[in-house]
């Protein structure tokens, strides 16, 4: 459960209160140093949380600031107190009982298809805020690093995203990678990003995919995955609108359970997360 929560907004003193404490060996054993003067979680603010005391800062970084409540109570997680989210949790966020109710032409309830239940380990969400915050400044924008440096779509305009032709008809108008940041699921899950220059309408009055657009994504994975992972080792899910980390590019998640490494470097091209490859 997650702890309680110090804004950003914490006087500098409480921070320089805990200096006062420190000592050179006390910041090279921190966990020891935090339980003899009964710091815990609770009494620290969220952007000290699981980040080593040689390495605090002296305030709440920018990127971390104006945070959603929901990021700051995973920010003010401790990740030894983080529980990954297991397959059958995955299969029960995801899946949603659609397809039933609209046999008997009642909607569908609301407990399903709760994608925003996912969330990262804690100390990888920090680091995906502050890259991304990076990104942004260097870039300009997430949309344009993603298309001119994970895509290789050109320099990272919209004008670069004009597909070739209609949904799925064309492999140049399809790529896919891993999630660079993926959620905080179980390590033998594989948490892929299916990216298409062409769109796959929305509704505009629920947010969600049409039911064409939903067909279409359901015979791509059929097609490109059901081949060579056991159907019930696959999911899909399509954030809605407000979910997007990524707006101006299209995109689906696709995550596999235990699936051959092989097929996975193949259909990647060897691709290697961001997460593995950068520090910040």
């Amino acid at each position: 459960m997650p702890h309680g929560t110090t804004g950003a907004s914490t006087p500098a003193a409480t921070i320089t209160s805990l200096d006062e404490k420190l000592t050179d060996a006390d910041t090279t054993a921190p966990a020891q140093f935090l339980h003899d003067y009964n710091i815990t979680a609770k009494t620290l603010p969220f952007w000290l949380i699981n980040v080593h005391r040689s390495q605090w800062p002296a305030e709440c970084p920018s990127f971390l600031r104006d945070q959603p409540d929901k990021n700051i109570r995973c920010l003010s997680t401790p990740d030894k107190e983080y529980r990954r989210q297991d397959w059958d949790l995955v299969q029960e966020i995801i899946t949603s009982a659609r397809a039933d109710c609209a046999d008997q032409g009642a909607p569908p309830p609301a407990e399903t298809n709760r994608i925003d239940r996912f969330q990262r380990v804690p100390s990888d969400l920090r680091k995906y805020l502050e890259y991304t915050a990076q990104i942004k400044a260097e870039y300009g924008s997430v949309m344009r690093f993603v298309v001119k440096e994970r895509l290789g779509w050109g320099d990272g305009n919209t004008q670069d995203l004009h597909p070739k032709g209609g949904p799925f008809e064309f492999e140049e108008d399809i790529k896919i990678l891993y999630n660079d940041w993926p959620y905080g699921i179980d390590k033998d899950i594989i948490h892929l990003v299916v990216w298409t220059k062409f769109e796959l309408a929305d509704d505009p009055a629920t947010g969600e995919l049409t039911s064409d657009g939903r067909a279409a994504i359901e015979q791509y994975v059929h097609t490109r995955f059901h081949s060579r992972v056991a159907r019930k080792q696959v999911v899909w899910f399509k954030n809605w609108k407000s979910l997007k980390s990524v707006h101006a590019v299209e995109h689906f998640h696709v995550m596999l359970h235990r699936p051959d490494m092989a097929f996975v470097r193949e259909i990647t091209e060897d691709d290697v997360p961001l997460i593995e490859r950068v520090c910040v």
